[in-house]
């Protein structure tokens, strides 16, 4: 993020509002549709930021995590409905990679979409490293 791209809060949770957080990020951000088994089968667009500039509004314990492969991704999910609005990605575990479906639109004036090829992630994650860097 430069100086000319000011970060604003925007509010994001859960289908069922048991999970709620803010995330800083500008109003004209890039995101990136993957295309790996999960992102796929869960719809996963992904708003990749530092985890200082992530805040979990909702209490840690109405959160489940679900690990595979190499166990680094923390994937969270709402215990009560079931939708992953974040998580910690293995790409950026130093930060938070949030779902933009998960967000309110009407704080963003402009979202790009880029695709990403998680199919072949080992090749291409190197790509998202700097997205969770201040």
């Amino acid at each position: 993020m430069t100086a000319s791209d000011s970060a604003v809060t925007h509010k994001g949770g859960c289908h069922c509002g048991a999970v709620a957080f803010e995330v800083d990020a500008p109003t004209s951000i890039t995101v990136h549709a993957c295309n790996c088994s999960m992102c796929e089968k869960v719809g996963f667009v992904h708003l990749i930021v530092p985890a200082e500039r992530f805040k979990l509004l909702t209490r840690e314990d109405a959160l489940a995590t679900y690990t595979f492969n190499t166990g680094v991704a923390q994937h969270l999910f709402c215990k009560t409905c079931g939708v992953k609005s974040f998580y910690v990605p293995r790409s950026n575990p130093d930060g938070y990679s949030v779902n933009i479906r998960c967000l309110d639109q009407s704080t963003f004036n402009d979202i790009r979409v880029e695709p990403f090829d998680g199919q072949n992630w080992e090749d291409h994650a190197g790509h998202l490293a700097h997205l969770s860097q201040i």
